[in-house]
């Protein structure tokens, strides 16, 4: 799990490493994975009932032909995070995770509005 001391050290090197002005909204990525594509199409249609944008619904790739199929789902939604309110909503997306019977909530990413 993300922890809030992650997300402070996060925020520092973004405000340290970039220009970006974080006071102002951000396209904020987030990622899960499971196992099979059916259970992540379902949470696809309840995040977009949130007001997340679904981004991308695909199969990994193999290193070998044996390993376990794994899925991703890459949600997005434009907003405004401080670490508080990072953590908040990473903590809700793994309950979401959980309640919807997920392989795991794997985290998020952000950048500019362009």
């Amino acid at each position: 799990m993300i922890t809030r001391e992650q997300l402070v050290d996060m925020f520092d090197n973004m405000a340290r490493e970039t220009s970006w002005d974080l006071t102002k909204p951000m396209v904020w990525g987030y990622f899960f994975t499971n196992d099979a594509r059916a259970e992540l199409e379902a949470a696809a249609a309840l995040l977009q009932a949130q007001g997340y944008r679904v981004v991308a619904l695909y199969l990994d790739d193999k290193e070998r032909p044996r390993d376990p199929d794994l899925w991703w789902l890459h949600v997005e939604k434009t907003e405004v995070h401080t670490p508080d309110s990072l953590d908040q909503r990473n903590q809700a997306l793994y309950r979401f995770a959980d309640e919807n019977d997920l392989g795991a909530y794997d985290g998020m990413d952000v950048g500019v509005i362009e």
